[in-house]
């Protein structure tokens, strides 16, 4: 009884190494990553020493082990400019070429007023227009003196709205832009408007080159 024993060990201890150098080689074929050697399943001789000799195993196909290729990722491009960004972006402050002592500033050469609060811009750049040659606007410092919302110029025989005195006749009011005045300050409907109800009589309004 010991005896078959022992040859079923043998047995299966054969079988068990058989087994393992299979194993090795498929395991060698995967880790290459190429097509595996046909091996027999098992190879030719006696089950144990002294048994009846046995054929081979038949053999074991190639097996074809290609492992699919990691595809390449394109590059990442880079990300478009956002619409509207810079409209997140706080504005640069307006500035006017007047001291900080004027409430209305206009300067001849641009065309433009603005209305102002201890150095800073509160309303502005309007455009105007000013006096032609002849009737030039002059430069300098000025006061309020008086505003009317309408007034009726008997030197020239027209009306002025929102009108704002500062220096003798000349005065800020709606007047067309596109062309020259009498020596006043015309201004669009909103601008002489925002004038008008800004300013008081004795503020500062300087005209610059």
């Amino acid at each position: 009884m010991g005896r078959h024993r022992r040859k079923s060990e043998t047995t299966t201890n054969r079988w068990g190494a058989r087994a393992a150098v299979l194993a090795g080689v498929t395991a060698a074929g995967l880790g290459a990553n190429t097509t595996a050697q046909a091996q027999p399943l098992w190879a030719a001789g006696p089950l144990w020493p002294g048994g009846p000799a046995i054929p081979a195993g038949p053999e074991i196909p190639n097996l074809p082990i290609d492992m699919p290729a990691i595809p390449v990722l394109p590059a990442i491009p880079a990300l478009p400019a956002i619409p509207g960004l810079s409209a997140l972006l706080p504005p640069a402050p307006v500035t006017a070429p007047c001291s900080a002592q004027a409430r209305a500033c206009f300067r001849l050469s641009t065309n433009e007023g603005w209305l102002m609060d201890n150095g800073k811009v509160t309303y502005g750049a309007t455009p105007v227009s000013f006096g032609r040659p002849g009737y030039e606007t002059p430069p300098g410092v000025f006061h309020v003196n008086f505003k009317e919302i309408y007034h009726w110029s008997t030197l020239h025989n027209a009306e002025m709205r929102y009108a704002v005195f500062f220096n003798g006749d000349i005065a800020t009011h709606i007047g067309p832009i596109e062309e020259p005045s009498h020596g006043c300050v015309r201004m669009t409907p909103d601008g002489a408007r925002a004038f008008f109800e800004y300013l008081e009589p004795g503020d500062v309004v300087e005209v610059v080159e």
